[in-house]
């Protein structure tokens, strides 16, 4: 068995499979069964002034059949007293002292607001803290969450008023609702973060009921744009964890988020530079246990690839994530059909001819079968093929050799310019 153990930002925790800050981690009561279950650490739901909650706040987007797919919802942070939750935290400490528990805190962006919280909760005995600068609505009107993650100052002061006081490490948790989240994780490397984690939730409105023209959800026929999650948001969270871990001006451990929904998620955001993982919307759906087939795929996982530590392979896939520029313009694929697999649905003829480069015909072979062939000289192969067939196998794309030397679009703009100094001293 591989040693799932983590260590981020000096927080350790038995696996990197954390509970983010969020409704299943809104109790003592739901963060004990988690770690009974098998989590390895959570971060409980954003503590702060206790707020009202509407009465309906999630949606979901369900797509192909498949429940889920997204999640939105409007709510807020805690609804319960700060000294409850103190008390529960405690007593989950207690009695799970080598998990890792990480409180979660917002405030109003001032130094004793940030000192008073802090100081009052490390006194309860939490592993780290957790700076929500990410919640996109409801909190950011009052000018916390995202209102201050937008803008990297204000990043950068807040983290420094939490870092004045704080014994324990603090992770900086960013918005996804900015141009470049690069820039807020510098402010948050200027003011002292131990560790960030993203992506905290996305703007959405989860849809309209055409039948009442109400949005989803609404509250006495009004609703809000809200916090979007789930599986369709795990390709914008890791790209936004890579463009972090690829960047020097960084440099500090990440806690991954979005959309992680099993082993393979979690091996994806490690591989591109996450230390560990947060799950929210996958417990939401399918509750505390789906931890168990987590940590099993993980092992085997591990052992397969005869890797004996999880943190081995933090950060592997980051030297290979580059920028568009650099990318050679002639590596050539193209795409190969498996006629003894292909049940000539035929898809992949209507994609190409209607929305790709039309070189893929419908021809008989000797036996005189009708089959489908890609004429591979007018191929650009661009996967669009291989992407819409439903057979596993009937479609390859193939690395072929054409000769020419690898050359990305930075180096031939390197050439040229080279090529026009010369000319002009001629």
């Amino acid at each position: 068995m591989a040693d799932l153990r983590i260590d981020l930002a000096g927080i350790k925790s038995p696996n990197p499979f954390w509970l983010a800050s969020a409704p299943p981690t809104n109790t003592g009561y739901q963060v004990q069964r988690a770690f009974e279950a098998g989590w390895g650490g959570a971060v409980w739901k954003t503590l702060g002034d206790p707020i009202i909650n509407t009465s309906s706040r999630f949606a979901a987007v369900h797509f192909g059949g498949q429940r889920v797919a997204g999640f939105n919802n409007i709510e807020l942070i805690s609804d319960r007293p700060l000294d409850v939750n103190l008390k529960e935290i405690y007593e989950t400490k207690e009695r799970f002292p080598n998990h890792a528990l990480i409180a979660s805190i917002m405030v109003e962006p001032t130094r004793e607001k940030w000192h008073e919280i802090v100081k009052r909760i490390e006194d309860v005995g939490v592993d780290g803290f957790e700076l929500n600068f990410g919640c996109p609505h409801g909190m950011a009107e009052r000018g916390m969450g995202a209102a201050s993650g937008q803008q990297p100052d204000l990043v950068e002061m807040q983290t420094m008023f939490v870092k004045e006081v704080a014994r324990t490490p603090v992770i900086v948790k960013l918005t996804p609702n900015i141009t470049d989240i690069t820039a807020v994780a510098k402010g948050a490397v200027r003011g002292g973060a131990d560790a960030i984690s993203m992506i905290n939730t996305i703007n959405s409105l989860a849809g309209v009921d055409i039948h009442t023209w109400n949005t989803i959800p609404h509250i006495a026929g009004k609703g809000a744009h809200g916090g979007y999650c789930g599986p369709a948001v795990k390709p914008i969270a890791l790209n936004m964890v890579a463009e972090c871990a690829r960047h020097a001006g960084i440099g500090i451990p990440i806690s991954g988020i979005g959309g992680i929904s099993n082993w393979q998620d979690t091996v994806e955001f490690m591989l591109m530079g996450s230390t560990g993982v947060q799950v929210c919307t996958a417990v939401m759906h399918h509750g505390f246990r789906i931890v168990e087939e987590m940590i099993d795929g993980l092992n085997n996982y591990l052992d397969d690839k005869g890797i004996g530590s999880v943190m081995e392979i933090v950060g592997r896939s980051v030297e290979k994530y580059s920028d568009w520029g650099d990318l050679d313009l002639n590596y050539a694929v193209v795409a190969r059909i498996n006629t003894d697999t292909c049940i000539n649905c035929n898809k992949c003829h209507i994609a190409c001819e209607d929305a790709s480069h039309q070189c893929i015909e419908r021809v008989v072979d000797i036996s005189g079968k009708p089959i489908l062939q890609v004429r591979e000289e007018d191929c650009v192969g661009c996967n669009l093929c291989s992407i819409v067939c439903p057979v596993d196998g009937a479609i390859d794309m193939v690395e072929i050799a054409n000769g020419q030397i690898p050359m990305s679009w930075n180096e031939r703009q390197q050439l040229l310019a080279g090529l026009n100094t010369e000319t002009e001293v001629v």
